[in-house]
């Protein structure tokens, strides 16, 4: 069977899923898998659509030191016990800077310029781009494509993605591009499912997970975006601060004698909640706790969304709906359920018993605003994309013609 193989590589775990190669918008999903505690305590897992396991197994530290082994090692079970036949890799990468505003095939010029923006995301581009070149190296065969986070918020007209510098600086490619856009896109489109109408109105969609950000749609396209230049703007997210005063990183260089790298450090993997609460950056656990700093820590994660949120809502002109996604807004009702106060302002009321339950409706049905529960797919998004691109090519195209 040919199939697709998506990679969402990160600095301790890489997922992974396969999809029948299939002329569709929604390509079956066959195989779902991660490798998880890279470099410490590498495991293999994986099962099949219908939940039913297939692997999982452990690997020396040595054996999996790296994003790159990780996705060799389930290749490597892929081709010995899954039997597929690999037509091509569909990989997210964080960010496509100035140059990339859709998907790419990638060659060794494209893997280039996307290094160069490495800097910009410290925590994601390198892991995303290791995979790359390791089937690069060991299956060159193998067509990959690039499928960018940045890309769907594109759309911004000028007045949203400058930042108020010289322009010199914007051509050369300092400017908001907003980040998450493969969850948006697929929520955008899930949207258009569940409620035509209220897709082609003004709904702000909040990914809360690790990572956090939220964006505003206009017939389901970007117009803005909490984040910005990099992924450490907006809301506050596990290790990153969000919305912070450049002037305290000029403090930290000038007065605390701070290195960039060490400010980097701390701006990446010190802060956010991890900071605030000085207890975790696992929204969970916070919850669990009973300490007054992971108190604050929520008390602030919410108190954040509901300003960006406002902010949204202006560039909107107002609000339709509002849409929580992503692993703390898909599985917390308890932040739903804050937030959903703190927006009482702007017709949100929501049920509690449908919060309760996680929708995917959970508002009252005279609030003003909709409001939904609603789990991203940015797998099924990267897969999409690749057909797509494998589409335009044209030894695939009649290859999927065949099928």
């Amino acid at each position: 069977m040919d199939t697709i193989l998506v990679v969402n590589a990160g600095s301790s775990s890489v997922k992974f899923q396969i999809f029948e190669y299939a002329n569709s918008d929604a390509p079956p999903r066959l195989i779902k898998g991660q490798v998880d505690g890279i470099g410490t305590r590498p495991r293999l897992r994986a099962e099949t659509r219908d939940g039913k396991p297939l692997i999982d197994k452990t690997y020396a530290p040595q054996e999996v030191a790296d994003g790159a082994a990780a996705i060799a090692a389930a290749g490597d079970w892929l081709r010995e016990t899954q039997k597929v036949n690999l037509v091509a890799v569909g990989h997210r990468v964080v960010h496509g800077g100035p140059p990339y505003d859709r998907p790419v095939l990638i060659n060794k010029e494209v893997l280039a310029q996307l290094d160069q923006f490495s800097s910009l995301a410290p925590l994601h581009q390198p892991n995303n781009l290791a995979p790359i070149r390791m089937l690069m190296t060991r299956r060159p065969e193998v067509v990959q494509v690039a499928c960018f986070d940045t890309a769907f918020h594109r759309t911004h007209a000028a007045v949203a993605d400058h930042y108020a510098i010289p322009e010199r600086l914007y051509n050369e490619g300092v400017r908001r591009y907003g980040f998450h856009g493969l969850s948006y896109e697929y929520i955008a489109g899930r949207l258009r499912e569940l409620a035509p109408t209220i897709a082609h109105g003004r709904v702000i969609v909040a990914h809360l997970g690790s990572g956090a950000s939220m964006c505003a749609l206009a017939n389901g396209r970007s117009v803005e975006s909490t984040m910005g230049f990099t992924a450490l703007d907006g809301l506050p997210m596990g290790t990153r601060p969000g919305q912070i005063d450049p002037g305290v990183i000029l403090y930290l260089i000038a007065q605390k004698g701070m290195s960039a790298k060490e400010v980097e450090n701390l701006l990446y993997r010190e802060s956010g909640l991890k900071g605030l609460s000085g207890l975790s950056n696992d929204m969970r656990d916070l919850e669990r706790s009973e300490a007054p700093a992971a108190a604050l820590a929520i008390q602030y994660f919410v108190y954040r969304i509901a300003l960006n949120a406002g902010m949204l809502a202006a560039a909107l002109n107002g609000l339709d709906a509002f849409v929580f996604t992503a692993g703390i807004g898909e599985n917390s009702p308890t932040i739903r359920a804050r937030v959903a106060t703190k927006l009482a302002w702007l017709g949100v009321d929501i049920d509690e018993a449908a919060n309760k339950s996680g929708g995917p409706l959970i508002s009252k049905p005279e609030g003003k605003v909709a409001v939904y529960v609603i789990g991203t797919d940015e797998e099924l998004m990267i897969a999409r994309h690749t057909v797509s691109v494998l589409a335009q090519q044209p030894r695939m195209r009649s290859l999927l013609q065949m099928h």
